[in-house]
């Protein structure tokens, strides 16, 4: 069994409001909601920086942990279905067992990070950003590990459909989380060999392979 993934501790800093006031990130807004301006503003971004910290702790985890090669390079950051996102690094780590599903750490200008798992999907932390949101880089990272735990335990399935959509399934520790949609933008051949790669998983991806002691 694979030892569990340790959190480097997230630095502990304050924001402030326009008034000098504290921001308490992640309990702002009560039974009434956020205030419409909310969604379409993003105070203290810098806030998620952390994340970056965090990522490169996972993925020195998973290369001492398991089996899997590790390559460096801004061009992995081509592996994302999601347009939009401005890539400052990308690591990708394929493990040496064909069956279990690569990840692609693509962090971002946000800052933040998206995560490619498989063969389709994007995951992105934080998912939003916004103030209506209120979203932080704890419940982030903690959401990071659940996709990472998923994936490497053998919890994580996807599929294509006939017309260009796709979904996933991600079991974890707490519970499970699943969804799909229309990938109409992604290129037939991409989506082509995606169904044929998946159709040899019926089962969805294997567990990531051990590294040897």
């Amino acid at each position: 069994m694979a030892p569990r993934f340790v959190r480097p501790p997230l630095p502990a800093r304050v924001f402030h409001d326009d008034d000098g006031e504290p921001i308490l990130y992640g309990e702002r807004w009560r039974a009434d909601g956020p205030p419409s301006d909310a969604y379409s503003r993003v105070s203290h971004p810098e806030r998620f920086a952390p994340l970056h910290a965090v990522a490169d702790a996972v993925i020195d985890y998973l290369a001492k942990t398991f089996d899997a090669d590790v390559d460096s390079a801004l061009s992995h950051a081509d592996d994302l279905v999601r347009q939009g996102i401005t890539a400052v690094r990308a690591v990708r780590i394929v493990p040496r067992d064909p069956d279990a599903a690569p990840l692609t750490f693509v962090f971002t200008d946000f800052p933040g990070l998206a995560v490619h798992a498989g063969t389709l999907h994007d995951f992105v932390f934080p998912d939003c950003g916004c103030d209506a949101c209120d979203e932080t880089a704890e419940r982030s990272a903690k959401e990071l590990e659940r996709l990472v735990r998923g994936v490497t335990t053998g919890g994580y399935r996807e599929w294509v459909g006939r017309r260009a959509n796709a979904g996933m399934r991600l079991e974890f520790d707490e519970g499970s989380m699943g969804g799909g949609g229309d990938l109409g933008a992604v290129p037939a051949d991409r989506l082509d060999n995606a169904r044929a790669r998946l159709a040899r998983l019926p089962d969805g991806w294997a567990p990531w392979p051990l590294r040897a002691n």
